[in-house]
């Protein structure tokens, strides 16, 4: 409504333009969820001190930083590590707490100098699965007629690198009374002196050298978790259902589900792997702008995998399932490792959503993530025959192969539909995904607004703008705009009833684009001579 004007002169209004463009919502924002090394609230999320709320992290740097890298016998980190690796540039992390008995973190008791016998210093790391050594040193020996030096020096080495130095250490309750120094400021170790009645300060001293701290023989140094703990809760920010808060997330991964799958002989529990994965696709299904990325079960082969993806039993297009593990170089490998323990085999949910960011931002959502390089891998776990794939493809199991000198590809592109065709394929799927939400999130400003035919018109113009804008960089098929999506939203679907009841219908058509799955060139003989036509 225009201002009342009483002197002469110039005046500026601002009216709004009646166009509101959509904007395209992000389509490569994964979630891992599984185990931590450790978590540092200072760095991550001061009003989450445990770190079970989702927390986005940038950069594998910014992960070691909140998590503490990698850990041995959790499969999050390398997870992590190959999806940033892949290209993904953002993630958030769904810490499980272990449940691993503190008790079972590595140890070791350090001697008496003088008397080797003599057990004089426990150490023990705060994190089970750490990989530390600790190194003592003591000063050289006394001067004629000085006292013998009572003092030392304890270094914490983590993973190769030093961590930690504890110098003027003493045995006893002083200032520098090594149980008090240490145990107060070290974020990586506990110690606790033995008693030793009769026996000097002096003689207590532990004898110089490198202790390698190691887990107790025959404790239970298992991550532990359960089924119900990945599911977590949406009140309490836990598991996967805690992602509520999260909701730019648009891949689901649960990269540990084989770490809590273990029966105690070794062997793998198919039951619980199976009964985590089905909910997990039925939420992802539920949420309707998620997607499940599914590890195959660690060492099976291709039969087995068939066996795999028949017993689970989903028909969804919001599940995907990649086969086999990758095998990469194991950076928690000491130098004297053997050449088994140089590498490790993981899941490739990791990798694979890497590479489904990497797909979106060289070439768009609609572009299937196949055909494309897996980098950071050395090989895979299991080599796939064609014949094997011909039997995996159609089941929806999308397989990771070698192809000599062109690298390890992804080899599939199709979910875990199985009776619609419509959503036999991943773009597809995740294409109706970003278009449904960037239309829902710019379509915003429309609600409470007079219903009426001005705003249909403003709607339809901000949503074919939207579309128009796809078409032309080829995520629909059509040779024209017209050919390739339709938007109704006019009397013929508004009607006066549906007006009244506060309703705006809009009706959107889009034809996308598929993968070319089959490339097929059908070649006979040509006598030649004789004239051809097109």
């Amino acid at each position: 409504m225009a201002a009342s004007y009483g002197a002469p002169g110039v005046y500026i209004e601002e009216v709004p333009s009646g166009s509101m463009p959509i904007e395209g919502v992000g389509t490569a924002v994964a979630a891992f969820v599984g185990f931590t090394k450790t978590y540092n609230p200072e760095q991550g999320d001061p009003g989450d001190p445990v770190g079970v709320k989702p927390q986005l992290v940038t950069s594998w740097e910014q992960y070691e930083r909140i998590y503490g890298g990698f850990l041995e016998g959790a499969m999050l980190p390398f997870a992590v590590n190959g999806f940033f690796m892949n290209g993904g540039s953002k993630a958030f992390i769904v810490r499980i707490p272990s449940g691993a008995d503190p008790t079972a973190a590595p140890q070791a008791m350090l001697s008496s100098g003088a008397k080797p016998e003599l057990p004089t210093v426990e150490v023990k790391a705060l994190t089970p699965g750490a990989r530390i050594d600790v190194v003592v040193e003591r000063p050289g020996p006394a001067g004629e007629g000085q006292e013998p030096p009572q003092e030392f020096t304890i270094k914490v080495i983590e993973d190769g690198r030093q961590a930690e130095e504890f110098g003027g250490l003493t045995i006893g309750r002083g200032p520098r009374g090594a149980e008090r120094v240490v145990n107060e400021q070290s974020q990586k170790i506990r110690i606790s002196l033995q008693a030793a009645p009769g026996v000097s300060a002096l003689e207590r001293l532990p004898a110089a050298g490198t202790y390698t701290l190691q887990a107790p023989v025959g404790a239970d140094v298992a991550i532990r978790a359960t089924p119900a703990d990945f599911e977590g809760s949406v009140t309490e920010r836990t598991g996967y259902q805690g992602l509520a808060i999260a909701e730019q997330v648009t891949m689901v991964a649960i990269p540990d589900l084989a770490s809590i799958a273990t029966k105690p002989d070794g062997g793998l529990d198919i039951d619980t792997y199976l009964a985590v994965q089905g909910k997990l696709v039925d939420w992802c299904e539920a949420s309707h702008t998620r997607m499940a990325i599914l590890d195959s079960p660690p060492g099976i082969t291709a039969t087995q995998a068939l066996e795999w993806r028949t017993t689970l039993g989903r028909d969804s297009a919001f599940g995907t399932a990649y086969y086999p593990h990758l095998v990469i170089s194991n950076p928690l490998a000491r130098a004297d490792a053997t050449p088994n323990e140089r590498f490790i085999a993981v899941p490739p949910s990791g990798h694979v959503a890497g590479v489904w960011a990497r797909t979106d931002a060289t070439r768009g959502v609609w572009k299937a993530p196949a055909n494309e390089v897996v980098r950071g891998i050395l090989r895979l776990e299991r080599d796939i025959t064609m014949g094997e794939q011909d039997l995996l493809n159609p089941q929806g199991i999308n397989c990771i192969r070698a192809f000599g000198t062109n690298g390890l590809r992804i080899w599939g592109s199709r979910t875990l539909s199985a009776s619609d065709p419509s959503w036999r394929y991943v773009p597809v799927r995740r294409l109706f995904n970003f278009i449904e939400e960037s239309i829902r999130q710019g379509t915003q400003w429309a609600v409470f607004e007079p219903n009426d035919e001005h705003l249909w018109l403003r709607v339809k113009r901000n949503i074919n703008a939207f579309l128009r804008g796809l078409w032309r960089a080829g995520a629909l098929v059509g040779a024209t705009p017209e050919q390739a999506f339709y938007v109704r939203c006019d009397a013929s679907n508004n009607p006066p009833e549906s007006v009244d009841e506060g309703k705006l219908i809009v009706e959107v058509g889009i034809s996308p684009v598929k993968p070319a799955e089959f490339v097929i060139f059908r070649i006979s003989q040509w006598q030649g001579g004789g004239e051809t036509s097109d």
